[in-house]
């Protein structure tokens, strides 16, 4: 076996920046620069920058950089001759870190470097002091990857906007799939970002460390608002952070050359990459995700790992339907004792943007070296709609990194069959799921329903009634009848249970 090209992560490097006012606050892009530098001195190597012959620099949200790959360079200090800025998905960490395995075990690349930051927070601490921030130049810059936008205009019409409003009709289509009473989703869920929460608390990158009780979570009430039903405010992924990451990737054969310890390395054994059909309307059903298990037994079967092998999970956890839906997918059971996350989750950690995953794959990193095993990571773009996964060992493996193109296995998924979407239908409906979106001072404000009508096609439609809103947050509502009228003048359909 060759194991020469073996790739391996030899560095990893993490920030989190508390700015208390505006003059602490750091720009993305020094965030990134020294999570970088903290990746060269994690691999014992500051003195071998020159050696990066590639960069990937993860999509921004809080500044639109004219040349974020260039700008961190010239911040560094090096040249290398390849340079990636991805665009917008939560996946785009491990989807990198898999194309640059990929390119290692081909001999493309010899030393990488992986880097994203967010300063959500210290952006918004400025604005309302009335300080403008110095920032390097703005513009646009070309991106890789998938760049459609997440829904379409009929989806856009009925408040399907932002994953605040979609992971929730998930979440329920799940409590009904399951058979399960609201209490019953109430009392997991609580539960199970509580488990989160405890890994948050001891993690000093995490940006919430008061590791919150089940009970704190599930709560509704002051500091803790009903964003949308199912999910409080503790449930919801928090953007409002100052965070960076950065990996640095290689070979067996350079990292010997460049005389990086052993002990560094973790092994990248296995990866898959797949897409869901792209907008919710079009999803088989709104319970599962087919191109995560088809991206998991691509993954485990190039690592040739059985998923009972893997002793730790980091499962993207942007809602906590993400974290279920994932776990359902690869075959972990609802009470299985290992972690599903090395870093808290995107409520507790904190999600910066695009990055979080990158943050994932370091503490993972870190995890392995501490406590040598097996370890998987997950990332999420869009609507449960990107999918990257990545399995990773302390030990080497006993075969060759050979990554199968995605382009083989994607259609697959592409060929499920799905729904036809009806635009303005009216007469009987069957409910498949909903959700309550609530106002800032807790009130409900609009109801969101995905419902079928008699011929299997599935429509969209609101709910505007008060007393309706407050009663389907106590009764189920999915697999009741109803009807629809179209509203001309507003362009939405209307439902009425």
């Amino acid at each position: 076996m060759d194991t020469a090209h073996q790739p391996i992560i030899v560095g990893v490097g993490q920030l989190v920046n508390r700015a208390a006012e505006p003059r602490e606050v750091m720009e993305p892009l020094e965030m990134m620069a020294v999570a970088a530098r903290l990746a060269l001195e994690d691999a014992e190597i500051p003195h071998h920058k020159e050696a990066i012959d590639s960069l990937t620099v993860i999509g921004i949200i809080t500044r639109a950089y004219a040349d974020p790959p260039g700008f961190l360079a010239s911040r560094l200090g090096i040249q290398p001759a390849d340079r990636v800025y991805t665009s917008m998905g939560g996946n785009s960490p491990q989807w990198r870190v898999n194309e640059t395995a990929d390119r290692i075990a081909r001999g493309k690349v010899r030393l990488a470097l992986l880097a994203g930051a967010e300063a959500m927070h210290g952006m918004q601490l400025a604005a309302r002091a009335g300080v403008r921030l110095d920032w390097a130049e703005g513009g646009s810059a070309p991106t890789v990857g998938d760049a459609r936008w997440g829904n379409n205009e009929i989806e856009q019409r009925h408040h399907v906007r932002l994953p605040t409003t979609v992971y929730p009709l998930f979440e329920n289509a799940l409590r009904a799939h399951r058979g399960w009473s609201i209490a019953r989703q109430r009392d997991h869920l609580a539960h199970l970002c509580a488990r989160m929460a405890a890994v948050a608390r001891d993690n000093p990158y995490a940006w919430f460390r008061d590791g919150k009780s089940a009970e704190e979570i599930g709560a509704v009430g002051d500091g803790n608002r009903m964003i949308a039903f199912p999910y409080p405010k503790f449930m919801n992924a928090i953007m409002n952070v100052d965070q960076a990451a950065a990996v640095l990737m290689t070979d067996v054969a350079t990292a010997r050359a460049l005389g990086i310890p052993q002990r560094q390395w973790v092994y990248v054994r296995g990866c898959g990459d797949a897409t869901d059909h792209w907008f919710v309307s079009q999803r088989v059903n709104l319970w599962s995700s087919p191109a995560i298990r088809l991206a998991g037994q691509r993954a485990l079967e190039q690592a040739r790992l059985a998923i009972d092998q893997v002793d730790a999970f980091d499962l993207y956890s942007c809602f906590p339907c993400a974290v279920q839906i994932g776990a359902d997918m690869l075959g972990i059971p609802l009470d299985d004792p290992r972690p599903l996350t090395v870093t808290g989750g995107l409520p507790y950690h904190g999600g910066p943007g695009n990055n979080y995953c990158m943050h994932a794959v370091a503490s993972m990193v870190e995890r392995l070296r501490r406590t040598p095993g097996t370890g998987l990571v997950s990332g999420v773009g869009w609507y449960l709609t990107k999918h990257a996964l990545g399995l990773y060992s302390s030990a080497p493996p006993e075969h060759a990194f050979r990554r199968e193109d995605p382009k083989t296995y994607q259609p697959l998924i592409d060929r499920e069959p799905h729904p036809e979407l009806a635009s303005e239908p009216s007469g009987s409906a069957t409910v498949e799921s909903y959700t309550v979106q609530h106002d800032r001072d807790g009130t409900p404000s609009v109801g969101i329903v995905v419902a079928r009508l008699a011929d299997g096609r599935r429509c969209w439609a609101n709910i505007s009634d008060p007393a309706v809103l407050a009663r389907i947050e106590q009764e189920e509502l999915i697999g009741q009848p109803g009807r629809l009228r179209h509203d001309e003048s507003a362009q939405v359909n209307i439902f009425a249970p």
